[in-house]
């Protein structure tokens, strides 16, 4: 979505001389916080934008609103082509339009610009794994044009145990994660995260969305999948870990380790998030050599249960 905000802002510049961060936010139905955010991005990724400070001041691309672009170097008009290719997050239609504005481009950039827009491939398939290709979930663009016009919208829902239910939301925003598409909405119990894979139906109404305040679509996906981790490792596991060992904790556990302070012996504290005591136990038991689990008294007696049943069978 912010993608698709981003090439937005850089249309409304090319047709206008000059903008602010108010017009920005009232024509995109976004917040003046978000709408400054997204230009500085548009700075930070080469595009030629620049800020004019006090009475009258705004936003400009340099060199003035051209319909060519010709504002654009080389290498800036690679890297804004460079979300029209495979690799990019960004919608078919925004692809697509960016394909378009490439014939805008004076002619000694074209052919850079095109060769950027298939010059990257992203495979998430981890080595060793099956390749699985997932197409995009039934709704995806019906729920994504609800977000974009701001209108509520009626859906049906197919919860984890095959219960549908039917209920109106406020879509906020979508947001892809791995393989998994979800729709962050408002409702009348707060914000709440549905997988569109899910969703048996959508209904648009006319009703306007209740966007709250500063909304931001990255920092609020960030606390969802803080949650969701917590929701997913609810045990929590201390330990001591020897310092060269702590790149090892960090390659195998990822975000579940937090690394605390030096103990007098000059081991490192650490914290490990975890679904429950025996699979926690199963995953330390190969970084023995490393760390010593102080905490919980579980987790101590299943690696102790692990230690007899190896040296039974490998002793």
């Amino acid at each position: 979505m912010r993608t698709d905000r981003l090439v937005a802002i850089l249309l409304l510049l090319q047709r206008r001389e000059q903008v602010t961060a108010a017009e920005v936010a009232q024509e995109l139905e976004i917040s003046e916080r978000t709408a400054r955010r997204d230009l500085d991005a548009l700075a930070m990724a080469g595009v030629p934008v620049y800020s004019m400070q006090g009475r009258g001041g705004g936003w400009r691309l340099v060199g003035g609103a051209r319909t060519d672009l010709s504002g654009l170097t080389a290498s800036e008009a690679r890297a804004l082509f460079l979300v029209a290719g495979p690799a990019s997050a960004a919608t078919p239609a925004v692809k697509a339009a960016l394909r378009k504005l490439v014939q805008a481009l004076p002619e000694p950039f074209r052919m850079q610009a095109e060769a950027a827009a298939s010059s990257l491939v992203k495979d998430p398939q981890r080595w060793g794994s099956d390749r699985i290709e997932v197409p995009p979930p039934r709704f995806l663009d019906e729920l994504q044009d609800a977000v974009i016009r701001g209108v509520q919208v009626r859906i049906g829902y197919v919860d984890r145990e095959g219960a549908e239910t039917q209920r109106t939301v406020h879509p906020l925003g979508i947001v892809a994660k791995g393989p998994s598409w979800y729709l962050v909405s408002h409702t009348e119990s707060g914000r709440r995260t549905f997988r569109i894979d899910r969703v048996s139906s959508v209904d648009p109404t006319d009703d306007p969305v209740h966007r709250p305040e500063d909304f931001d679509l990255a920092e609020s996906w960030r606390e969802i999948a803080d949650e969701i981790d917590r929701r997913r490792t609810p045990l929590e596991l201390q330990a001591l870990c020897v310092p060269h060992g702590v790149g090892k904790l960090r390659m195998v556990l990822g975000g579940r380790l937090q690394v605390g302070g030096s103990t007098a012996d000059g081991r490192i504290e650490v914290v490990i998030r975890g679904y429950n005591e025996y699979a926690l136990a199963g995953e330390l038991a190969g970084l023995v050599e490393w760390i010593e689990v102080t905490g919980p008294p579980g987790v101590r007696d299943h690696l102790a249960s692990i230690g007899t049943a190896l040296v039974e069978r490998y002793g």
